[in-house]
């Protein structure tokens, strides 16, 4: 390519980098305002799934690779190290016994970008229901059957040049409260469903592997319980991740390293936080992770490690993290995953 073409294609990478972002922060600004801080719904779509993202205290955005990268930033998922195939299967045990299934597969079409489906399923546990009585008090109905929630999801990413990745999610996300019994015997039935969408884009810079990602997600209209409209738990986030030890020794092997990363984050469910998060992985088998979130109620550090190792010429890797909560009533969250690549 010459130099004026070089050029060129640098300015359309920056023009949709920065189109994107408007788009963002246009959206943020209409729709996130103190009044609405709190106030959205499905927040189950929060919950960090993956156990690599959670060690790192989410500091995933500019981090994330494959399968794994669906649920955070999804222009990552092209960057599948010349995989055709990547599906990652992620459990979490999260607090007051809710527990979280999730997996997701991606497809590597090579000069066509990369397709994804994914799946996450929200166990709420035992749940009793209650009605009210005339005189005022309430009754208890016992277990409430059906309560949960889930999201599915299909995703396309694409390398608009070997630097620079753009990708989108569309998923159907629905949830499942139960049903309200009042005293005069009428009944109403908290189910909602809600088609969500996701955008991000990546860029690798060529400087001590240096890249940063930018993603919004649960784009959506609002949904309506009887008289009240809520939205979504819609969310930007700016990340940004380096290899520290390419200031070291820039020609060390590259299934080593150590990478420091930090995520910015601006939702209509919480004020600004961020998160930061270190890795540091030793010839491609093994990864060790620390990471720590700022402006949490409940949550602060955490920690986790994985494991990789090839099985018939086919990568699988493990990985498990531990988060610590700081409310004593809660336990503290384990999450663990399974991947393969072939």
């Amino acid at each position: 390519m010459t130099k004026k073409g070089t050029m060129k294609m640098k300015l359309r990478i920056l023009s949709l980098a920065a189109f994107t972002v408007l788009i963002a922060v246009g959206q943020l600004s209409a729709q996130v305002t103190l009044d609405k801080v709190g106030q959205s719904t499905m927040n189950f779509q929060l919950v960090s799934i993956s156990p690599v993202a959670s060690a790192m205290g989410d500091a995933y955005y500019a981090v994330g690779t494959g399968a794994d990268a669906i649920f955070y930033n999804p222009a990552a998922m092209a960057d599948m190290n010349d995989r055709t195939f990547n599906v990652v299967l992620d459990y979490v045990q999260w607090i007051a016994d809710i527990n979280y299934y999730a997996g997701a597969v991606a497809w590597n079409l090579k000069d066509y970008g990369a397709v994804g489906l994914s799946f996450l399923s929200v166990d709420y546990g035992t749940i009793n229901g209650t009605s009210l009585v005339e005189f005022g008090g309430y009754t208890d109905n016992g277990p409430v059957s059906n309560v949960g929630a889930y999201s599915l999801g299909l995703t396309y990413s694409k390398f608009i040049n070997t630097q620079f990745s753009v990708g989108g999610n569309v998923r159907l996300v629905g949830q499942n409260l139960g049903s309200n019994t009042f005293y005069d015997g009428t009944s109403t039935t908290n189910t909602a469903t809600k088609l969500a969408f996701d955008l991000g884009v990546k860029y690798q810079t060529l400087f001590n592997d240096f890249r940063f990602g930018m993603a919004i997600r649960n784009f959506s209209t609002d949904i309506k319980r009887e008289l009240i409209s809520e939205q979504l738990p819609l969310t930007f986030t700016m990340g940004a991740a380096i290899d520290l030890l390419d200031f070291v020794d820039a020609n060390h092997d590259k299934g080593t390293g150590l990478t420091f990363a930090i995520d910015l984050l601006h939702s209509n469910s919480y004020s600004e936080r961020v998160n930061m998060g270190l890795e540091y992985k030793m010839l491609g088998m093994l990864a060790l992770r620390g990471g720590y979130q700022t402006n949490r109620d409940v949550q602060s550090w955490s920690a986790g490690v994985g494991l990789n190792t090839t099985l018939a010429g086919n990568a699988v890797a493990f990985n498990y993290s531990f988060s610590k909560i700081t409310e004593t009533s809660f336990d503290n969250v384990n999450r663990v995953s399974l991947a393969f690549s072939f």
